[in-house]
């Protein structure tokens, strides 16, 4: 199932790409003080995407009834660069929802659904997450058991996801349940939008080394859904769970963000050339011969994929490189700052935020699928390798030997 909106150009702008561009930096220059004095994250993020909205510079590309501006997709690109240095470490709250939910909406939702949730998403006033993994699927996503079970106009979700990003803010979840055992594994799942603040829905936190509970368990415990709220089709959903996958892979492996006012040490963003660099000379390294070599690699791999992408890049490579960049800038700013690399000034922010990324660098690894599944996707879907052999493309799921 598709979308049926009509996404026409307005040919009636006389606004240059250039001429946009230049306003999409003036706006983004002028969000500091938009939201200084705003005590909490998450209203800061709200108000900021609630003003882009209001300026038609979200999702320009999409129409105008969906919160869009109806301009040509090459207008998006132009915005998307011009901003990359210039947005607010809180938009990040936004990417799982703005950047996944809304785009697989987009491409599969019915109008109604659209209609519903895009508006809301791209203007904040919904926060969303991705209810994909479990603790018995691991990278075998296909392997889901949380189950949803039809009960008149409304569907009944049972299971456990794990590895949720923003659960803890959301409004709504991309859910993935399985709706038909006895079709094989692949052919009985579902794609549901998911209200998580209602009865039966639980968020814990999970608290990693570096101290931050950047993700959630969820339990779903007979939870509730719309039977309308299907998206797309009832046991299709695993096209669009690798659609959706493709959006994050792009997103994830977009170029380093390297303004130090967009820091967030809760990003996933690779750690920028010019901070490694600042290090390397705070800590008179800068002419070592060993770290200067380092230091050339992390440079290159910053430029790789911005020229990437210009030339169709496959989202898995780029989801490849981030993982790559972000553990050898990692290992480099471990590496500059030595047997003190573990402590630091109270004023020193570099420092912190770079010993934060040391720690949390191979989480890189994992976050919208290890390398070893990325690795599968090229060799299977672009270097038409043959599948690995198994029994589970035919086999009934409940037939299946359990994990």
């Amino acid at each position: 199932m598709t979308n049926s909106t009509s996404n026409t150009v307005d040919t009636s702008t006389h606004e240059t790409i250039d001429e946009f561009r230049s306003r999409v930096i003036a706006f983004h220059e002028s969000v500091p003080n938009l939201i200084d004095g705003i005590d909490d994250a998450l209203e800061r993020g709200k108000t900021y995407r609630r003003a882009l909205c209001d300026a038609r510079l979200a999702a320009v590309s999409y129409p105008i009834e969906l919160g869009g501006a109806n301009l040509p997709a090459e207008y998006e690109a132009a915005g998307r660069e011009a901003a990359l240095d210039l947005l607010p470490g809180e938009d990040s709250m936004f990417t799982l929802g703005v950047g996944m939910a809304v785009p697989t909406l987009r491409e599969y939702g019915t109008p109604a659904l659209q209609q519903r949730f895009i508006p809301a998403a791209l203007r904040g006033d919904e926060v969303w997450c991705q209810l994909y993994s479990e603790p018995g699927a691991g990278s075998d996503l296909a392997g889901l058991t949380t189950r949803a079970e039809r009960d008149g106009d409304e569907w009944i979700i049972t299971g456990q996801k794990v590895w949720t990003s923003q659960a803890q803010h959301s409004d709504m979840a991309i859910l993935l349940a399985r709706t038909d055992a006895d079709l094989p594994k692949h052919r009985g799942i579902t794609m549901f939008a998911l209200p998580m603040n209602q009865p039966g829905v639980t968020v814990r936190p999970l608290v990693q080394m570096t101290g931050v509970a950047e993700f959630n368990e969820v339990f779903l415990d007979e939870a509730r859904v719309p039977a309308d709220w299907v998206i797309g089709d009832v046991n299709g959903g695993w096209a669009l769970a690798v659609a959706l996958l493709g959006h994050e892979r792009t997103s994830l492996g977009r170029g380093v963000t390297t303004d130090d006012a967009a820091k967030s040490k809760a990003g996933r963003s690779p750690l920028p050339f010019h901070g490694l660099v600042a290090r390397a000379t705070a800590m008179g390294r800068l002419n070592d011969p060993v770290i200067r070599q380092q230091l050339a690699v992390a440079y290159t791999g910053e430029q790789l994929v911005p020229w990437g992408t210009q030339r169709g890049l496959h989202p898995s490579i780029g989801k490849l490189w981030r993982t790559l960049q972000g553990r050898h800038a990692a290992q480099l700013a471990h590496e500059l700052g030595g047997a003190t690399a573990a402590a630091w000034e109270a004023n020193d922010t570099d420092a912190d935020y770079q010993a934060y990324h040391v720690l949390n660098c191979r989480g890189m690894s994992l976050g919208g699928g290890t390398d070893e599944i990325q690795r599968n996707t090229l060799g299977e879907r672009v270097l038409g390798l043959p599948r690995e052999p198994g029994p589970d493309r035919n086999t009934p799921f409940r037939d299946l030997p359990a994990n």
